[in-house]
């Protein structure tokens, strides 16, 4: 683990107890990246300084503490502009990295598909073009490689000439992967789906797995998961396809860089007929987790889309905070899924969303129109067909929206 030291920034605007909450998510992130507070400064300042963020003698004083407690890196839990990393840099002597940077690392950490790789890769490179400098090569030896990892460690060297050419090529790879997600998602058009969101490390993942009974990868650390997971659910109540769908957990400050180049991975959710929001509802700053998830899915388009907030692990939670919650949301759904309580009621719930989507009709097809018929096979369930003299007669399933049109053609 590296020593590092946290940088937060106590503005006019902002109370320091929020400061600390986000200096506590910070130093998450940072242990999840590799790296170990050792120290936290938070500077009072009227505004930002910007050459040096928080001024030339309070960075003057950060680097002879670096220096006595042998602090290898200095994060912020700001975005810090490219000048601002330089000047920090050059009086301090050690490494700096901003809260993108170190977000940008964990996902360089977590990414295990070509898929999360080559999205990872493009943000990466977006972020460290306006950042290459000389300083990066000594430092990075410094740092252990945290804010440098993966693409980072292999392109110091390069010129920005060759960023940008592997940035137009990883970008035409985005493209075709968004693609091929639009195909797979209308090969699922005849399925309700339900995207699983919320803040980082709220249980997404395990509530997946009680309700698919799978038992995927779920770890107790920020972005366990990156790759969107498709599971069926089984329920007794309703014996046609339901989807839930497993997705990147958001985060306050998510780089703009990060949401963009995992266009394709986040187009799931904008598909997705229904969206159950995680709440961990034993965080203490639960109410505004659920603020940050909202903001996302609205840069997401996703405003339109059916939303349930499902408040978790209630077997942990202090009788305030659920008290709280009930009150700001009182159709919400309060879930342990470690220990699986109220599941059942949640399934429920998911069944009567997903009973509003799709219907059932009997429609009488005459045989010179049975080109038409099959356009729409890969749109709907069949589940009887009968051959008659001078028609087919299908019992078929699906969206309302299709079954209408359909039954329009055929009338």
């Amino acid at each position: 683990m590296i020593n590092a030291l946290l940088v937060g920034i106590n503005l006019p605007f902002l109370p320091i107890h929020k400061v600390e909450e986000y200096l506590n998510e910070l130093k998450s992130l940072a242990k999840t990246a590799g790296a170990i507070e050792v120290e936290r400064i938070i500077q009072k300042r009227e505004k930002i300084d910007p050459a040096y963020f928080i001024g030339q003698g309070k960075a003057k004083e950060i680097g002879e503490l670096c220096k006595e407690k042998k602090i290898k890196l200095i994060i912020f839990d700001e975005e810090l502009s490219p000048s601002q990393v330089k000047n920090l840099e050059k009086v301090t002597s050690v490494k700096v990295i901003d809260r993108t940077g170190l977000i940008l690392d964990i996902f360089a950490k977590r990414a295990k598909t070509k898929e999360a790789k080559i999205q990872v890769s493009l943000a990466q490179y977006n972020y460290l073009l306006p950042r290459l400098t000389g300083a990066w090569e000594h430092l990075s030896r410094q740092a252990g490689g945290i804010g440098t990892r993966g693409v980072g460690e292999t392109q110091l060297e390069t010129d920005r000439r060759v960023i940008r050419d592997r940035i137009r090529k990883l970008s035409s790879d985005i493209k075709k992967l968004y693609k091929r997600r639009e195909v797979q998602s209308r090969r699922r058009e005849n399925a309700f789906t339900v995207a699983v969101v919320g803040y980082t490390n709220v249980g997404k993942t395990t509530l997946l797995n009680a309700l698919t009974k799978s038992k995927l990868f779920s770890e107790d650390k920020l972005f366990a998961t990156l790759d969107t997971t498709f599971r069926r659910m089984k329920s007794k109540e309703y014996l046609k396809e339901i989807l839930i769908v497993d997705t990147i957990g958001f985060i306050r400050k998510l780089p703009l860089s990060l949401v963009a180049s995992f266009k394709s991975t986040l187009l799931e959710i904008r598909n997705s007929d229904l969206i159950l929001n995680i709440v961990d509802v034993s965080h203490p700053e639960f109410e505004e987790q659920v603020s940050v998830v909202k903001e996302s899915l609205a840069e997401l388009e996703c405003s339109d889309i059916p939303l349930m907030n499902v408040f978790n692990k209630i077997d942990v939670a202090p009788k305030p905070f659920l008290e709280r919650a009930r009150g700001l949301y009182p159709d919400s759904i309060e879930i342990s899924a470690k220990l699986r309580d109220n599941l059942d009621i949640l399934i429920k719930e998911i069944v009567k969303e997903a009973e509003k989507s799709f219907d059932g009709v009997v429609i009488k097809i005459p045989y010179q129109k049975i080109d038409k018929y099959n356009q729409f096979k890969d749109k709907i369930t069949i589940l009887k067909e009968e051959y008659f003299d001078k028609y087919l007669k299908v019992n078929v399933r699906g969206r309302k929206e299709e079954l209408k049109a359909i039954s329009k053609i055929f009338k």
